[in-house]
């Protein structure tokens, strides 16, 4: 029987994620303390996301869920704790804030952690917060008219990818004497052991117990998994030889690594490392 072997929510967009033994799982995506996956995210002045496809050094920023901070970390930084409160909508600072195509509110962090974040990354910038007035809907011409939402995700609240998957690709990597990859390299929310090479790209869904999970779209890939999570810098990149196999002609071409998914049943109910998984194929 499939399993879920791991789950990781990464609290700001592009930083270190939290790997978890248990999670809620709603249609915002993965949950923990009322904290939401890529609840938070780095701007610059215009607004715009950061990423590590440009600065791979966000890859050191290392969050640890406190009570009642985030506190984080990178090298050669002071830690800084950021509070889990919840600003007051009608008196919080906000800004506009832009990911890729959308335009999304959001509250605007102090000067402090904006400073933080400059010496941190390189560039100057500044850590916003989905506001509580936003909504970022998704693009339903994956999801068959289903309507859900996301917060600072690339396009849609959930990631899964199948441990076998990489395991397919390392056998490739390693055939042409390249290193193995990890999986964080891909940063998937959820990994799935026990089913075969990219099975989860032809599945109809993802049960477990009460939640229902439906993968919509392949997860096109940029340069990000180049970047070694552990020193923020770039490495070999994988993408040639996901060329000879990975390219999807309904996304034109695009390499693509796990398949994003939403939320269709099972709103806020626990998932768990370990938890038997249904994995139905859609033909």
């Amino acid at each position: 029987m499939p399993t879920l072997s791991a789950i990781t929510l990464y609290p700001i967009k592009s930083c270190a994620g939290i790997a978890l033994q248990e999670v809620t799982l709603t249609s915002l995506g993965l949950m923990t303390e009322q904290i939401y996956d890529r609840e938070w995210m780095v701007v610059d002045s215009h607004g715009a996301c950061l990423t590590q496809r440009e600065y791979p050094r966000m890859a050191l920023i290392t969050p640890t869920i406190k009570a009642t901070t985030l506190e984080l970390r990178a090298p050669g930084m002071l830690r800084l704790e950021i509070p889990l409160g919840l600003p007051d909508p009608a008196s919080a600072p906000s800004l506009t804030t832009h990911i890729w195509e959308d335009t999304v509110l959001a509250y605007d962090c102090d000067a402090l952690t904006a400073e933080w974040f400059t010496k941190a990354i390189g560039v100057p910038c500044r850590l916003v917060r989905f506001h509580a007035n936003a909504e970022r809907a998704v693009s339903t011409k994956w999801t068959g008219g289903l309507q859900t939402s996301t917060m600072f995700s690339d396009g849609y609240p959930i990631l899964v990818v199948g441990s076998a998957s990489l395991d397919d690709l390392n056998q490739k990597l390693v055939a042409a004497g390249r290193n193995a990859l990890p999986m964080n390299r891909f940063r998937p929310n959820l990994v799935i052991d026990g089913i075969d090479a990219f099975e989860e790209d032809y599945a109809d869904s993802y049960q477990l117990g009460e939640v229902v999970l439906k993968p919509v779209k392949p997860c096109p890939r940029c340069p990000m998994p180049s970047v070694d999570q552990a020193t923020g810098e770039f490495g070999p990149d994988p993408m040639d030889i996901m060329q000879s196999y990975r390219a999807k002609p309904e996304l034109e071409g695009a390499l693509c690594f796990g398949m994003n998914a939403i939320l269709i049943a099972g709103e806020d109910q626990l998932v768990r490392v370990g938890q038997e998984i249904e994995v139905p194929l859609a033909f």
